[in-house]
């Protein structure tokens, strides 16, 4: 694990404390198979007491992170950016090598003879890769919609929406978002434009709010913001659930994966789904057997 010194710093006993407790969230959660943005540690900050949930509290723990990270005590795999990536072509050492790899890639649309699609959608780009866990094990597809979704993409959405439609199957879109004046109304937003778009009707296309509600609030306790005054629905939001708010980000990303993979499992025929699993699992074993034997195939050509 990449725990590396660049600039030595030598802690005050209250700063270390909280970079113990990092350390011990970020471990927990790795051995899991997550990592986590800093705004996700915050949120495990806060919801166990140790911080104040304030932008002030924020600040000072990004502080304290940033300075452990370059002093050698964090490891720097455990916290990620998940809004800024470098993207670069893939390349192989050899045709047998790249045989290798679809081998291992190689998959079959599992959702094809099932009676349902299912996408994913969240707010926040920040939980994309929550998302790419949470979905990986039903090929989910996902997407983060950035706040409103732009009209481009919804529109592409509801093309392909309508497609499944015709070929005979529903469409089951999981939304997750802010508990918040405008995070609750994306979700009445995405509806209308998907059935606007598409020329869809609920009974074909259902946009169902999984995350956040106010039953998980109640449930697992995270911390509340003030909502925003200066939202225009906040008046609306207000004489419904008071003048407090929720981030989708303080759930913890096991209980979000948890809440996709029960929507899946309820959608699925386990029977035609075995199928589909059983010719992938063919597909790879005779890719592989080519992979493995490539000089031998192709001596001579």
């Amino acid at each position: 694990m990449p725990k590396i010194e660049y600039v030595p710093k030598k802690f005050s006993d209250e700063h270390r404390q909280v970079i113990d407790r990092a350390n011990t969230i970020l471990r927990d959660y790795a051995r899991r198979g997550y990592d986590l943005t800093l705004r996700q540690l915050y949120y495990q900050f806060v919801s166990r007491n140790w911080l104040r949930n304030t932008v002030q509290s924020y600040k000072r723990l990004g502080g304290i992170v940033s300075e452990a990270r370059r002093a050698g005590l964090i490891d720097w795999s455990h916290i990620v950016d998940r809004t800024r990536n470098l993207r670069a072509a893939s390349t192989w050492g050899s045709p047998a090598d790249i045989v290798g790899a679809c081998a291992r890639q190689f998959d079959v649309d599992l959702w094809a003879d099932q009676g349902f699609r299912v996408e994913a959608w969240v707010e926040k780009d920040a939980l994309i890769g929550v998302l790419e866990v949470a979905c990986r094990r039903h090929q989910i597809p996902y997407f983060s919609c950035r706040g409103y979704t732009s009209d481009s993409e919804v529109w592409s959405a509801a093309q392909r929406m309508r497609g499944h439609v015709k070929g005979g199957q529903k469409v089951m879109v999981l939304h997750l978002g802010d508990h918040d004046p405008s995070g609750i109304d994306m979700t009445r937003d995405i509806r209308e434009r998907i059935e606007l778009f598409g020329d869809v009707g609920e009974n074909e296309v259902e946009i169902r709010r999984i995350a956040l509600n106010m039953p998980q609030i109640e449930q697992y306790g995270p911390p509340p913001n003030p909502a925003k005054e200066t939202d225009s629905r906040y008046r609306g939001y207000q004489e419904l659930h008071g003048d407090e708010s929720w981030e989708l980000d303080a759930l913890s990303p096991e209980v979000i994966t948890e809440l996709i993979h029960t929507e899946a499992e309820r959608l699925i025929d386990e029977t035609t789904w075995a199928e589909a699993v059983a010719r992938r699992e063919e597909g790879r074993r005779l890719l592989g057997a080519v992979s493995a034997r490539w000089d031998e195939l192709t001596e001579g050509l």
